[in-house]
């Protein structure tokens, strides 16, 4: 989907691949060698969107002060970070800008600068000012999501779809755009569990198969599986965007599931309706991890549910940081 206003990220790449990237193939590849190249560069369409914007402000910083953005030498990017800590900009979001730079030298076959030792000595510079903490949604508790989902109401349809959306994308430990991505027909109910069969998320680009397993809970009201059959039963159809919007009917409260998907901001700020301002749909995520983890769950049996790759952002993702709420230092028996 294009968006006005916004500069294309990638080159067209019609008759020829970057020269970096053909630099173990001998500079010359077949048509359908080349498309494939291509679509390994360019990344998935959320990335390119955001580096695409990244970018643009690049270009503009470094029109203003007439200085070449491809190639950029290390000074140019030195005094592009400068300018971003000083604005200030998070270290995170000063990281992104520079992924974006070298992302576009390499699609149109330059060296990049960035990571190179200057460079990096001016980003150390740069953490200690602006510092690494990253501002990140927080964990509710499961009595804060049972709270929640007493509050509904399970007569309306707006309630039947709430906590089907909770309840799912909490035992899912699912990202917001997952869940508006997810439809009917990747749902399979079990004796067992619910299981999802997920094609494409963020560390998947492939597009294989994972799955994930909700299961049954003993009381029926938090029970994820049977939220989902009541939300599905009032749907009406085997097919389609699983979470959508809700047209009013002719008397008041009256209200029909529609087939346009909720959008992530929707999403948002259902999750900030029905859990408090503090929180996102991303704090569905964290809470599962923080949860588990507190429960003794090993990071092998997280990472069969969230599909992290590493034990690395298992523990960023992880709500453990309240020095007083979890302390080993309880279990002293003192």
């Amino acid at each position: 989907m294009e968006q006005k206003g916004k500069k294309e990220l990638l080159p067209a790449l019609a008759n020829s691949v970057p020269a970096l990237a053909l630099a173990d193939l001998s500079g010359t590849v077949a048509p359908d060698v080349a498309r494939f190249l291509e679509l390994g560069l360019e990344g998935a369409e959320n990335t390119r969107l955001g580096y695409a914007s990244d970018l643009a402000t690049f270009e503009s910083y470094c029109t203003a002060h007439q200085l070449t953005p491809y190639p950029a030498d290390v000074a140019t990017l030195a005094g592009y970070v400068a300018h971003l800590a000083n604005l200030p900009r998070k270290l995170a979001t000063i990281s992104r800008h520079l992924a974006a730079i070298q992302k576009k030298h390499q699609m149109l076959g330059l060296r990049s600068a960035v990571g190179s030792p200057a460079l990096d000595v001016v980003l150390k510079g740069v953490a200690r000012v602006v510092g690494k903490r990253q501002k990140q949604a927080p964990a509710f508790s499961v009595d804060d999501l049972k709270t929640a989902i007493k509050s509904l109401d399970l007569e309306s349809a707006a309630g039947i779809r709430d906590r089907a959306l909770l309840l799912l994308g909490f035992a899912g430990a699912f990202r917001r755009s997952e869940l508006v991505a997810l439809d009917l027909e990747q749902i399979e109910l079990t004796d067992a569990a619910l299981v999802l069969h997920m094609a494409r998320s963020k560390t998947n680009q492939t597009g294989e198969v994972e799955d994930k397993a909700v299961f049954y809970a003993g009381n029926p009201l938090f029970c994820p599986v049977r939220a989902f059959q009541d939300w599905h039963k009032l749907l009406g159809r085997t097919s389609g965007p699983v979470f959508v919007s809700l047209v009013r009917g002719k008397t008041a409260g009256d209200a029909a599931p529609t087939t346009n998907r909720l959008s992530d901001v929707r999403v948002n700020r259902l999750v900030k309706l029905h859990l408090g301002e503090k929180y996102s749909a991303h704090s569905l995520r964290a809470s599962f991890i923080t949860t588990a983890k507190l429960n003794g769950q090993s990071n092998e049996f997280i990472k069969n549910q969230t599909k992290q790759k590493t034990d690395v952002m298992i523990s960023r993702y992880s709500r453990l940081g309240d020095v007083i709420k979890y302390n080993a230092a309880y279990s002293l028996g003192l």
